[in-house]
Formats: structure tokens, sequence, C-alpha cells
């Protein structure tokens, strides 16, 4: 039985709460040996927003098909952006902070046209949030999940498993990031043809790891990672 496709329906639930601007967020290349980790970001007005007919996770729809759902979904949107984290970068802080650096950056892109006050962010790890730390160690409440995009005013962060499967504007950023990623290792296959990128995406393909030992990496593998 196919699932069901992505709705507007906890949009819509946010939308009655107050919040009129929402925001979907999704990464991908969290699992690959090289290239960035890339963050989708899809603002709606959740009030008016219409449904948006073909639209799933990334993973479930044909490369074609999610270029051909790019423009609809631009058109779609308040505001869109993709934030990236180079590989040098996740081998310097982590791979956590990297998908916090290339989602700062994609929410403070489309903070410049407009801000949302909630952000849906697929998962059950807030991984997009700056971690706060009481000062003392379990005094006082828990601080509620915030990001500040270029030192904008705070949004309301909220984790929600398999978004991208049931939220619209989740699987709309996924679509985006997923084909602004795609695009990005095409292209580096040009200059690295013995890695495969333009159909491994860098990821851990038997070919891929192969042909690392072979001829070892590069600056745009995760260095830190164990790549053979």
């Amino acid at each position: 039985m196919a699932a069901l496709p992505p709705t507007l329906e906890w949009e819509r639930e946010l939308a009655a709460q107050g919040y009129t601007l929402v925001a979907g967020c999704d990464e991908v290349g969290r699992g690959a040996l090289a290239g960035p980790v890339s963050v989708g970001v899809v603002v709606i007005d959740a009030a008016t927003a219409a449904e948006l007919p073909g639209v799933k996770d990334s993973k479930l729809l044909r490369g074609p098909v999610r270029q051909a759902l790019v423009p609809a979904i631009q058109e779609w949107a308040q505001a869109y952006a993709v934030g990236h984290a180079s590989a040098a970068e996740i081998d310097a802080v982590g791979l956590m902070s990297a998908l916090r650096l290339a989602g700062t950056r994609a929410l403070a892109a489309v903070a410049a046209e407009l801000l949302p006050g909630y952000v849906i962010l697929d998962g059950n790890h807030d991984w997009l949030s700056v971690p706060v730390q009481p000062e003392i160690l379990f005094a006082g409440p828990a601080v509620e999940p915030a990001v500040e995009p270029a030192a904008g005013p705070a949004m309301t962060v909220r984790t929600r498993i398999k978004a991208d499967m049931t939220c619209l504007s989740v699987a709309a950023a996924s679509v985006l990031a997923k084909v602004e990623r795609d695009a990005m290792m095409v292209e580096l296959a040009q200059q690295f043809p013995q890695f495969g990128w333009d159909g491994n995406k860098g990821y851990a393909t038997a070919g891929h790891r192969a042909a690392i030992a072979g001829h070892g990496a590069t600056d745009f593998h995760r260095r830190t990672w164990r790549l053979t």
C-alpha cells in the first residue's frame, strides 16, 4: 500500500495557533562520504497556502521528477533557500554543527525576505537550534529550542518525526535541497570522474570506496570519516 502524500494539515494547525509564516526544513547528504551537507528551507503562508500535487519526500521521487517540481515549489513558496556546509567544515566542526551551519545559512537567506515564526524540522533531534546549557546543571527549566539566523529574532523550532513524509512544506524543502546538492555533485564529477559522483552523489557505494582506495581522497571527501 502506497504511502499517503504529504499535506498541509500540520501547517494549518500552526496557522490556527497564530503562526502565519511557517518554514519546512530538511537536510540531505548526511551519510555521504564526499560533498556537502545541504539544508533546504521553504517558507509558506500556512493560512492561505494551497496543496501542491506531486511533491513528496525527495527520496521517493526520481531525479527528473524532482527537477521538474523545483519551479512549482519556488513559485508556491513565500521564500526558499538551500544552505550548504562543506566537507572541510564537517571535518572541522563535526556533522551536527555542520548541519546547523548549513541550516543557519539557509534561514539567513530566507530571513532577508521574510522571517518565519515557526520551523518544522524533520526527525527527532534538533540539530538546528544552538544548544543552550544552563548556568547550573539541572537548575531551572529547560530552554525552548530557538534559532537566530543572522542575529535576527528567534524562531520556534520543533522536530517532527517523518515530517518529510507528512508535512508538505518539509517535503518541498527536501526536494530543493536534494536537487541543488545533486547538481553540485554532478558538476564536481567533471573534475573527478574516477569517483562516479554523477551517479552516487558522494554516497558510500562499493565503487566509490574502491575509487578512494585506488586514487586517495580529495578535498571534497570527509577525511575524518571511514572512507574505505
